[in-house]
């Protein structure tokens, strides 16, 4: 099935902010900026059409998006408007109810007949297809009768055929990125949640994911130690080149790492564009109007 290609968002000129719009306050002074992504970078992600219901509620309307190889996409919006179906249909989690999921040109909702056509895809097509996506969920999910170092080398030897040396070397070099060198032997019950984020943080990327998924990965956090793991995350979005999609309601974070910000609203896209249009000179009212909100 052949896919359309992403529409441009039109050229157009922005409006002066209304009065008590809030801009995002600019990224903090000691945070480069990131490098600019090649623009010409391939396709990586395509939600075609994709419509999601559950029962009479749909969620997803006819989604159209896509994310190049290497990007960062950040999803705002208000609470049910499709946000985080969207990362639990890219795991698999979910499957859609019309439409197709791509990733890196092949379907990851549908699987290929002999004939070229498509059908829904089978659990075990699904679970080898996700082996390229990682997730960091809001809850971390951590396996509390496995230490520290295993919680993090568990997939990677059982789902990928690691070997257990390996898994650990790659494991320890993970807990020395995200500053828990030092915990490798300890129990999720003895870690702040912040230390526990961390780790699930280190467990995804174990699996050495082309995508990673970030599902409002602070939002259990204690407010003292959400500024530990974001910026355990702005670091990853500077020096790898994993491509990240994430749903958070930390705009100054969003406005940091995000090479384009999209705007959900009951299941559509409302405004897409890159994060100083979005936070600086939204185009659309319902943008605003959510900014206002949550600033």
């Amino acid at each position: 099935m052949a896919t359309e290609p992403a529409q441009p968002t039109p050229a157009e000129p922005t409006p002066a902010r209304a009065a008590g719009d809030s801009p995002v306050p600019p990224a903090r002074a000691e945070t480069a900026p990131l490098e600019k992504k090649d623009t010409g970078a391939a396709e990586l992600i395509r939600f075609d059409k994709v419509v999601k219901r559950f029962g009479d509620n749909t969620v997803l309307d006819h989604l159209d998006f896509s994310v190049r190889k290497g990007e960062h996409v950040t999803l705002i919006g208000p609470s049910g408007s499709g946000k985080t179906t969207i990362l639990r249909l890219l795991m698999t989690l979910e499957q859609v109810s019309e439409g197709v999921v791509w990733v890196d040109g092949e379907p990851l909702s549908h699987e290929r007949r002999p004939d070229g056509s498509l059908k829904p895809a089978s659990e075990k097509y699904q679970r080898q297809s996700r082996k390229k996506i990682g997730m960091v969920f809001q809850q971390f999910n951590l396996f509390p009768n496995m230490n520290v170092l295993r919680n993090i080398t568990e997939a990677p030897v059982s789902a990928l055929g690691v070997p257990k040396p390996e898994a650990e070397a790659r494991a320890r070099e993970l807990l020395d990125l995200v500053g828990l060198g030092d915990k490798a032997d300890a129990h999720p019950t003895q870690l702040s949640g912040g230390q526990q984020q961390r780790v699930a943080i280190a467990r995804a990327l174990a699996m050495k994911p082309d995508i990673l998924l970030l599902d409002e990965v602070t939002s259990a956090l204690d407010p003292e130690l959400v500024a530990g793991v974001l910026d355990v995350l702005r670091d990853i979005a500077r020096t790898t080149d994993i491509t990240l999609l994430c749903v958070t309601h930390e705009m100054s974070f969003a406005r940091d790492i995000s090479d384009r910000v999209l705007m959900f609203d009951a299941g559509r896209i409302v405004e897409s564009g890159p994060p100083s249009q979005i936070f600086g000179e939204p185009r659309e009212e319902r943008t605003r109007e959510f900014l206002r909100a949550v600033l």
